[in-house]
């Protein structure tokens, strides 16, 4: 059964009143409702928290992910058919989430509430459409679909009078192609073949005309389409809708599975119309051939790939979408797009997608938003009012809660991973969607009653926790990361613990952080406490994907990282020939090592993301064409022969890009729950931690090089240097030489941590030049000192050419063995 039914009835929200408990007040960062992610012994806690959450987190004998493996009554309603979900409804005690957070407890209701509708609406999909993955088939009902003998074209629009299907195929006059309305408001006709040939040729104009209340007849894109067109010799020329239908011939056909999921993604976000150097829209065709061997060789393992659905304004960066299942045309054919996907996964590149279901355009002639003619929320796709439009981004709302949006959205999901084989998505604008408030003229603080509250939108929250099991359920191993600067607990915890089901969320506040540094604060008033806790605050057991710059930074009106650090001189001093300015030597110095990329994926979350570009600090903003403009794309491009030269000093940038990436491909750090910041010390402005098995020594100080720095660690051994950014290879002097051994020594009482140097139990000594990060690993006592080195971080030709720049602490090092090419040991098997 595919028809419509009518909005489910939603329970006051009268038991949701806000709780006086204020567990996370503290103001003057964002996002202050988090801890780090760090095992029971770590040192570093959301500030805020309060000394009974400290406490329940180091209880002695509790573990938080065993806790986690346990499974609630929730879990069997979620996932036993037969089981009776509405026992669920008098025993919300047994929601996991509250137990991994005390500070829930008082919003147990609102945690119950929600749950209680999710299950609701699950038994009420499953009644009438048999299950949610069947519900989420729409594609195969509705739009354009082959049945035996001819073409079936459905479409929902309850409001309408009449309805016609017009195009090239009947010279766009529907008289002789009415359509026929059942009780659920969906218009449909069937259009015999002809000559043994479909009525509708493939790639042929289509349209849906109706008649609304007031008698006129409107010519809308049907809101199924499977592509649209715009007739670019026509200024400002509508959408048209286009029956995609290729022969078998035609068809690209899959060769390559999906790449596993990776412990950590390593996001390459990207937008495929300005990926190429010539100022022009690029297609997905140059985008797999001439863009994904790059990313590939920079040892990313995913690419997120940005306005992939039709939108009619291409300065919209793809946000303000039009046909939620047509590809952007401007790059290509919806084939087109399968061979780039299938490039990527012959790459071992998963590929997720930039999916908005926030918000819809408001254009209304090639736009869903084209169907709403005045009708009640019921009988339409948006919320009617106030309620139905978003007065910052000018565009339509979704009425999470209506039977044919549901419908709608979910069947969008399952038609992007199926039909072209994504392996996740990121949704962009879950803040807007999860408040009425939309966000707009907020500033989340991390109380809870900001998340709490009849703010909350539970019809969105229903919905993404449909999602999120839908596309768990089509695709085990997907990936889903959600947008949101609010920080609402629960969004990255799976459904049947009453979550919200996301595998990872952004973490926002930190380019916030980087960018206020750059513009507001003196490199000497740094403060390394306000750093580590910028890139440690998120929630317990939440995943975060850590990124110091996306798009947002690189679009025009703001300045990229690079562009703020070097500003007018990345174009006059960026030749390798000549001597570096100061200028010049600070940028790359901090923009590949102390400030931005590297230590906010090293410390900042769960998994990384970079945005195109970027990586090499791609000099100028990006600029769509438009009316400011003389609708130029000078700027809506990426220079890539900045990279390809020799004598530019891009280079080095992209060289540390590769080379972080290619750590973290080593030693699998991102991942590892194991996170310890034992100093942040301000007047020396030195940061030091531990991720996984590497011990990382960030100096941000401007001038002082540090000889003989104590640096704390867990385990007693040698250590050797794994990654320096200060290599000649990467733009840096060289000075740390990498052909040493660093001996620990014991510090204080063993099993009493006060005695301990920086709360480590073991300490060595190092040499930290300024602005600098140099990254050590463990060497077991079992390895030989010298390790295969078949793919190496950093040239060991560098320190062998300037060995005279290379001192290091004799007291506490050795020398190793020389490898048989002479060069010193370095890193093996990287």
């Amino acid at each position: 059964m595919y028809g419509s039914r009518a909005i489910l009835s939603k329970p006051a929200f009268g038991s949701l009143i806000p709780s006086s408990t204020q567990l996370h007040s503290s103001k003057g960062f964002r996002n202050n409702w988090s801890v780090a992610n760090q095992q029971p012994r770590g040192l570093i806690y959301g500030r805020g928290k309060s000394l009974e959450y400290q406490q329940f987190l180091h209880s002695s004998g509790f573990s938080i992910f065993q806790r986690v493996e346990q499974r609630s009554c929730i879990s069997a309603v979620l996932t036993d058919e037969n089981s009776d979900m509405m026992h669920i409804e008098e025993d919300t005690e047994t929601v996991a989430v509250l137990d991994l957070d005390p500070g829930l407890r008082p919003y147990k209701d609102h945690f119950g509430y929600r749950m209680r509708r999710y299950i609701s609406q699950k038994k009420q999909i499953e009644k009438y459409e048999g299950s949610l993955e069947d519900f989420a088939q729409g594609y195969l009902k509705f739009g354009f679909n082959r049945e035996k003998g001819g073409i079936v074209y459905r479409e929902w629009a309850p409001a309408a009078q009449e309805a016609q299907i017009i195009g090239d195929f009947n010279g766009w006059d529907g008289s002789n192609h009415n359509m026929e309305k059942d009780q659920f408001g969906v218009w449909s006709i069937t259009i015999p073949d002809s000559g043994g040939k479909a009525a509708i040729p493939h790639n042929s104009k289509v349209k849906f005309r109706f008649k609304h209340g007031d008698g006129v007849w409107v010519d809308r894109i049907p809101a199924w389409i499977k592509y649209a067109t715009v007739d670019a010799a026509r200024f400002a020329a509508p959408y048209d809708g286009v029956y995609w239908d290729p022969p078998r011939s035609e068809m690209y056909k899959f060769k390559y599975p999906r790449p596993p999921k990776s412990a950590a993604p390593r996001i390459y976000e990207a937008h495929v119309g300005m990926s190429g150097s010539e100022p022009r829209v690029s297609s997905y065709r140059e985008f797999a051939d001439n863009i994904l061997p790059r990313i590939k060789a920079n040892n990313y393992n995913t690419v997120q790939l940005m306005a992939v659905m039709e939108h009619s304004y291409y300065g919209s960066f793809g946000y303000h979408v039009t046909n939620f299942f047509a590809v952007s045309s401007r790059s290509g054919t919806p084939e087109d797009l399968k061979y780039l996907i299938d490039k990527a996964h012959s790459l071992g590149l998963r590929v997720l997608m930039d999916i908005v279901h926030s918000h819809v355009s408001n254009n209304v002639t090639d736009g869903l938003n084209g169907f709403d003619v005045g009708q009640s929320s019921q009988d339409s796709y948006f919320h009617t009012g106030h309620r139905g439009y978003h007065q910052l981004w000018d565009s339509r709302l979704f009425n999470y809660a209506n039977w044919e949006v549901l419908r709608f959205l979910l069947s969008n999901l399952r038609w992007w991973l199926e039909e072209y084989k994504f392996d996740g998505f990121r949704f962009d604008g879950v803040t807007s969607m999860v408040y009425h408030h939309h966000g707009i003229n907020m500033e989340f603080t991390g109380d809870y009653n900001e998340y709490f509250s009849e703010s909350t939108d539970v019809d969105a929250v229903v919905y993404l926790m449909l999602a999120n099991n839908l596309i768990h359920s089509l695709l085990l191993d997907a990936t889903v990361v959600a947008e949101d600067v609010s920080g609402v607990p629960g969004l990255g915890r799976p459904v049947f613990e009453g979550g919200i089901g996301f595998d990872y969320r952004l973490a926002m506040a930190i380019p916030d952080r980087w960018i206020d540094y750059l513009k507001n604060k003196k490199d000497e008033e740094w403060s390394m406490e306000e750093i580590s806790w910028s890139l440690t605050n998120r929630r317990y057991t939440e995943k975060c994907i850590a990124y110091a710059e996306s798009h947002d930074q690189a679009i025009v009106g703001d300045k990229t990282i690079a562009f703020l650090l070097m500003d007018q001189e990345m174009y006059s001093g960026m030749s390798a020939l000549v001597a570096a300015s100061p200028t010049i030597d600070r940028g790359i110095a901090l923009h590949k090592a102390c400030m931005i990329h590297f230590i906010t994926m090293a410390l900042g979350g769960e998994g990384y993301l970079n945005f195109m570009g970027n990586e090499f600090g791609h000099p100028e903003w990006i600029d769509f064409p438009r009316e400011g403009n003389n609708w130029s794309y000078e700027k809506c491009r990426r220079q890539w022969n900045l990279v390809d030269e020799d004598h530019m000093r891009y280079q080095f940038m992209y060289a540390f890009d590769r080379a972080m990436n290619m750590l973290d491909e080593k030693f699998a750090f991102i991942a590892s729950r194991k996170q310890m910041v034992s100093c942040a010390n301000n007047e020396d402005q030195v940061i030091v931690f531990e991720r996984g098995d590497l011990i990382f020594v960030f100096n941000f100080h401007p001038e002082s090089t540090y000889y003989g720095y104590k640096v704390g660690c867990d385990m007693p051994g040698i250590y050797r240097v794994a990654l320096d950014t200060d290599a000649l290879e990467f733009g840096g002097h060289g000075r740390v030489a990498h052909n040493v051994d660093h001996f620990t020594s014991p510090e204080g009482i063993p099993g009493v941590p006060e005695t301990n140097f920086n709360n480590r139990p073991n300490s060595f000594q190092v040499l930290s030049p300024a602005r600098t990060c140099v990254v050590y690993y463990r060497v077991e006592e079992s390895s030989d000192k010298s390790i295969e080195d078949s793919n190496r971080v950093v040239s060991v030709d560098a320190i062998e050419k300037d060995n005279t720049n290379a001192v290091e602490i004799e007291e506490t090092s050795t020398v190793v063995e020389e490898d048989d090419d002479g060069g010193p040991t370095l890193l093996k098997g990287l």
